[in-house]
């Protein structure tokens, strides 16, 4: 069994008939005993980071959660809920995160070099904030959450604000929207995604059917 916390923020449903689709079992829940007993754990989110982290306080997720991802299990923070997974958030204000991974999260700039990578020879070009569509993974570090993704692979994203990771060795695939920002992240049983999976169609599926596998394995329930 998959838990989907519940906290007010993100489209729960979708995520769980994605994951159902996926080959696994969901239950929504905002419960810690729920999520104890699940074999994987996924964070949703759409919405203001400083709301869903006073939402989360509200419910007393936050313990179960470091808790959750302390054990060991397979744990999986998806748009928002990859946001949560670091230390802090610059939107609208100052907000402290999970600080479960090494990081904060800033806003895309309003003009962003013509490279991605900053050259100084290419003047700043206007950038469209949010960033919505479809767009590429460009993986670096290939593991289970990957597994059966091609590099190049596109899925799909709306988002405002993207993560600045302290640790670069946490970072499993990169995406270029006017400059390079990580777009998969993952240490040991953590993983996060900033794109929405349950929207990326085959790439969605796939990643979420690795998550699943790996939830089994952790559970104890193999192939």
């Amino acid at each position: 069994m998959i838990a989907i916390v519940d906290y007010g923020m993100g489209n729960l449903r979708n995520v769980q008939k994605a994951v159902e689709r996926a080959g696994g079992e969901a239950v929504i829940t905002s419960e810690a005993e729920t999520m104890s007993a699940a074999w994987g754990v996924i964070l949703p989110g759409v919405g203001a980071f400083g709301d869903a982290m006073q939402n989360l306080r509200e419910r007393r997720l936050i313990e179960p959660i470091r808790q959750e991802c302390a054990a060991g299990k397979p744990f999986l923070g998806i748009c928002l809920g990859m946001q949560l997974l670091f230390e802090e958030s610059e939107e609208m204000g100052l907000h402290r995160g999970l600080g479960l991974l090494p990081g904060r999260v800033v806003r895309f700039p309003s003009r962003a070099p013509a490279s991605a990578d900053g050259s100084p020879d290419c003047p700043p070009v206007p950038l469209r904030v949010p960033h919505i569509g479809w767009n590429q993974l460009h993986i670096r570090r290939p593991g289970p959450l990957l597994a059966g993704v091609p590099d190049g692979s596109y899925v799909y994203f709306v988002h405002s604000y993207y993560v600045l990771p302290a640790d670069d060795a946490i970072v499993l695939a990169t995406t270029d929207y006017g400059l390079h920002f990580a777009s998969v992240v993952g240490r040991g049983n953590l993983f996060g995604v900033q794109f929405h999976p349950e929207k990326s169609q085959t790439i969605g599926l796939q990643i979420l059917r690795n998550f699943v596998q790996m939830s089994r394995e952790a559970g104890g329930g193999g192939r």
